[in-house]
């Protein structure tokens, strides 16, 4: 197959991903939007009053937390889930196997960056100034992609052969958030024997090189090279693994 033919095919299953994904809502591709605003709102009264937290731009750093997350786990657990979903085809039509999984971390990604404007008018609503250090920006954006294709590509080949893998995803997707300082400051954890957990969590270096450079602070190099090796790393073995193993999905999907 001429990569032509492959880019088109992977572009088709971006676009076939995004449509039944709003299949069913009357929102649409709103909902992006609209989700990712309420939830801060729920956890910005939530945890705002429970840590006593009066800075007026803890929403946006709640909300750049959660943004980053929910792609993560969207992504992820799509993918974990995209050899079995596309069973009939893959029966019947020769298609890179690798594609399945890769156009749906794709199609998560395309929809995350179009949620991003919300964080765009909620930052400037609540007076974050943005700085030289936005540029710095897309560093963390692109190693969060690279993150989530290469656990999402791992997933999805354990996910044919382990289908108990879905819900113990679930169980350490709540693990992953938890320790990605997502709805409270670290600082406190980072500095007590826990600190070493939240570090070894290669989300939480991002989440944090990402709020970094929207609050006008230099990036931590260290979060970032650790965050960026992980990624290289899981993308490198997940695929792998994946082409080692993908002659054998036929005779358990």
């Amino acid at each position: 197959m001429s990569l032509s033919q492959t880019r088109f095919i992977l572009s088709e299953l971006v676009k076939k991903g995004i449509r039944l994904k709003y299949r069913r809502s009357y929102l649409g591709i709103l909902w992006s939007l609209l989700e990712p605003l309420l939830t801060m709102i729920v956890l910005t009264v939530v945890f705002g009053t429970l840590m006593g937290v009066h800075d007026k731009t803890f929403p946006v750093y709640i909300l750049a937390g959660r943004l980053l997350y929910g792609y993560f786990s969207l992504a992820t657990t799509t993918a974990l889930k995209s050899i079995r979903q596309n069973s009939a085809m893959i029966k019947k039509v020769y298609v890179p196997r690798l594609l399945y999984p890769l156009s749906a971390t794709i199609f998560h990604y395309v929809i995350f960056l179009i949620s991003l404007i919300v964080l765009v008018v909620v930052a400037g609503v609540l007076g974050v100034r943005p700085t030289w250090h936005l540029v710095q920006i897309f560093l963390p954006l692109g190693v969060l992609f690279l993150l989530g294709t290469g656990v999402g590509i791992f997933l999805s080949t354990v996910g044919v052969f382990f289908r108990d893998m879905e819900y113990l995803w679930t169980v350490i997707l709540m693990l992953v958030m938890y320790t990605a300082a997502i709805f409270y400051h670290p600082e406190t954890l980072l500095n007590s024997k826990y600190g070493l957990v939240l570090r070894l969590n290669p989300l939480f270096c991002v989440i944090e090189n990402f709020r970094d450079a929207i609050f006008g602070n230099p990036l931590n190099v260290g979060y970032l090279m650790y965050a960026l090796a992980f990624s290289m790393l899981a993308l490198l073995m997940g695929i792998l693994i994946f082409r080692r193993n993908e002659d054998k999905f036929i005779l358990y999907i």
